[in-house]
């Protein structure tokens, strides 16, 4: 999957350094299998600021950058993550890493079920939030929203998921996400 998506890194790379002075990948800290902590990767899609402590992105964020709206909508802002893959940190489908200080506020049982499994690129929950961000916008607490509807539907999704990990499951999901990817069906 890295030989194939290598034009696109490249491109995407590129993109990034001329579009706006920083760094090509952002690195964030999110929480993958059994609890450990690694530095997720993707394309850098804002602006760099000193103020990073927002772990979600609201609508039309003022620090994204114009080319970093393009990766966001076509995900390809997520490629790098193919590295984390390749390093053991991820796979391509699982439930999807979070930062340390939501995972903080799973329930017990759901944390240990969902930390049992590989975190992915991909998962149900990626496909039904893929426009997450302009959700969050139309939200007057956004974090508030995120907090009491959205991740507890990413929790049952993931906790699905990690009930019935199997080959099939993670080709449907890989299908779907291309679908949803290249065919996207407007924001409700």
């Amino acid at each position: 999957m890295l030989l194939i998506a290598l034009p696109f890194l490249a491109a995407a790379a590129l993109a990034v350094r001329f579009s706006s002075p920083g760094p090509v990948l952002f690195r964030q800290r999110r929480v993958g299998r059994n609890g450990d902590v690694f530095d997720i990767l993707k394309f850098r899609t804002m602006r760099v600021a000193q103020d990073t402590t927002n772990a979600i992105t609201i609508g039309r964020d003022p620090r994204i950058t114009q080319i970093g709206h393009f990766l966001r909508q076509s995900k390809i802002d997520e490629l790098p993550q193919l590295i984390n893959v390749l390093r053991g940190d991820m796979s391509l489908v699982g439930p999807r890493p979070e930062v340390p200080h939501y995972v903080e506020l799973y329930p017990d049982d759901l944390r240990h079920k969902i930390l049992s499994v590989r975190p992915g690129i991909t998962d149900r929950a990626s496909i039904k939030y893929r426009n997450e961000a302009e959700l969050l916008a139309r939200q007057s607490d956004p974090d508030g929203y995120y907090r009491s509807v959205i991740m507890p539907d990413k929790l049952r999704l993931a906790a699905q998921y990690a009930d019935r990990v199997s080959i099939p499951e993670d080709i449907r999901v890989i299908f779907d996400t291309l679908k949803a990817v290249f065919w996207p069906q407007p924001l409700n």
